[in-house]
């Protein structure tokens, strides 16, 4: 099975301006096509932006609204498949989700974040309650996450017990956490034998500072692919017969006593 070369957009777009970042994410996908990119990963909350206040509510899209299907388009244009975060209506909850559609138009998965962080979450949005969502793409499977999901171990262990090989997570990681990006996401894919797709927003927004420092980290802790501090699209290769190598070497996931970690439930 040849590599997923996936491409990270980091950029905060344009917040509060839904078809400014339908162009962005577009511009981003014909680029990532170009480099022989199957899969285009964009930061959480990139439709609308992050800081946007009650615009959260009021730009809210059902998971098959407007939105997603002009992605669906791209997607068939370019012919790769693109993940995007964005606050999710469904009735009168809205959700932090991030929704994964393939190359053929198809939406296949579609999570809501699970572990809200801050007040701003908190109030914003109601959490989602299932942990693990994943689906088939060029050839491997894929999970979803969101942001601070992913410094839950538990949470990306049990990815990896469910079978996830590529993990894709949109991402708006703050000064002064620039560690989740650099040191605990790199150790997350060691520890659990799969890839990371980890896309983040950039700069100033609102109250926040966003550190960018997109990273792909494979089986073997490194980072495949980094990006900077800035607007940026990087590309890296998911390789499955690495990542079957590595698992081969790396007895983690054999080696575990689950009836010693009663505990933690």
């Amino acid at each position: 099975m040849p590599p997923l070369r996936t491409a990270l957009l980091q950029s905060s777009g344009q917040p509060g301006d839904v078809a400014a970042n339908l162009k962005v994410l577009d511009e981003a996908a014909a680029r990532a096509a170009a480099t022989g990119a199957g899969l285009l990963v964009a930061p959480e909350m990139f439709l609308t932006g992050y800081a946007i206040g009650d615009g959260v509510a009021r730009l809210a899209e059902p998971a098959d609204g407007p939105s997603a299907a002009a992605i669906a388009d791209m997607a068939v244009r370019h012919g790769l498949g693109i993940v995007y975060g964005y606050p999710e209506r469904d009735g009168e909850r809205v959700f932090n989700s991030a929704q994964l559609i393939g190359p053929d138009g198809a939406r296949l998965a579609n999570y809501r974040k699970t572990h809200l962080y801050g007040g701003f979450e908190t109030d914003s949005f109601t959490p989602g309650d299932q942990p693990v969502v994943q689906a088939e793409l060029g050839g491997l499977r894929v999970g979803l996450m969101i942001c601070y999901d992913v410094e839950f171990p538990e949470n990306v262990r049990a990815h990896a017990l469910a079978g996830t090989e590529l993990l894709l997570v949109p991402t708006a990681l703050m000064h002064p956490a620039e560690v989740v990006a650099e040191s605990v996401v790199p150790v997350r894919a060691f520890e659990n034998q799969m890839y990371i797709a980890y896309a983040n927003r950039t700069g100033l927004e609102g109250a926040f500072e966003f550190v960018g420092l997109s990273a792909l980290a494979g089986p073997d802790g490194t980072a495949r692919a980094r990006a900077g501090r800035g607007e940026e699209l990087v590309t890296g290769d998911a390789d499955p017969e690495l990542l079957s190598s590595s698992r081969e070497r790396n007895p983690y996931l054999r080696d575990r006593r689950p009836g010693l970690y009663t505990s933690l439930v």
